[in-house]
């Protein structure tokens, strides 16, 4: 973004975003539909003195446009496979109302996000206690627990300035680099928030690894494959990329078989 230029951030939340963008920015708008975040932004904002350049809109970013055009537009509804936020559907209708008024669109923070999924070992055992739970962990600290089987696979490249898909429907093999028990897949999804040419390099932001149990665990060996097949709409719950997932465990030796999972968030009894 060129100093001086204008930001528009959808969802700004606390403001701290709107903030960073206001060191180079001369305007930003900051659209929150929470009348509590938004008030809280405001008061931030001012705080750290850029009360003056950046104006806090409570709104529904759904529907809300700049009085004029900007050259950047932040939208960080991000989650780790782009499930639960609204960021596909928050882009999508912005590029569609904002082009039919202003004609060429903005640059996007961030311009793209990479999905991908990995075939790990999990124990799922807490203290004796053994519940197999989708779980979160942080992508930078330490993976305790966790065992790769495989290489990660990437099932979608999403560019938000090109055409966005509404759902992710991926079938593919996982070939398995390290004999073990396969009961859990991890799915990881990478932010790029700006592309440096002169470098050659990106800026990139990972979030959270979210491993989600397989119905079923599996013995695998080095080299065997298994086929995996998942869909789900952008923006969904995570219950229904679980209940998607439909592994093919030909050619391996299943360890045990019982009931699909419950959905994350439903007792089992």
């Amino acid at each position: 973004m060129p100093r001086g230029g204008r930001v528009l951030e959808l969802g700004g939340g606390t403001g701290i975003l709107s903030y960073l963008a206001a060191q180079r920015a001369a305007k930003v708008w900051c659209v929150e539909r929470n009348p509590e975040l938004a008030q809280a932004a405001e008061r931030f904002l001012a705080r750290n003195g850029a009360g003056d350049r950046v104006d806090v809109i409570c709104a529904d970013a759904l529907d809300y446009l700049p009085p004029e055009p900007v050259d950047l537009v932040i939208c960080e509804m991000l989650h780790v496979g782009l499930l639960r936020e609204k960021q596909i559907e928050m882009i999508a209708s912005f590029k569609e109302r904002y082009g039919a008024r202003f004609g060429a669109l903005p640059q996007f923070v961030p311009e793209a996000s990479i999905l991908a999924v990995q075939p790990v070992h999990y124990s799922f055992n807490f203290a004796g206690y053994e519940a197999p739970i989708p779980l979160f962990f942080d992508p930078l600290g330490p993976q305790e627990g966790v065992t790769e089987l495989g290489n990660p696979l990437v099932y979608a490249h999403v560019q938000y300035d090109r055409e966005l898909p509404q759902t992710f429907d991926w079938q593919g093999s996982a070939r398995i680099e390290k004999a073990g028990t396969l009961n859990a897949l991890r799915f990881i999804t990478k932010n790029v928030l700006a592309i440096l040419l002169a470098q050659r390099s990106t800026i990139d932001w990972h979030n959270q690894y979210l491993i989600v149990p397989l119905p079923e665990s599996v013995q695998v060996g080095s080299g065997q494959e298994v086929r995996l097949h998942f869909s789900y709409r952008a923006g969904g719950s995570i219950a229904s990329l679980i209940e998607s997932i439909r592994p093919d465990y030909k050619g391996v030796v299943t360890a045990t078989r019982g009931s699909r999972l419950p959905p994350a968030g439903v007792r089992a009894r």
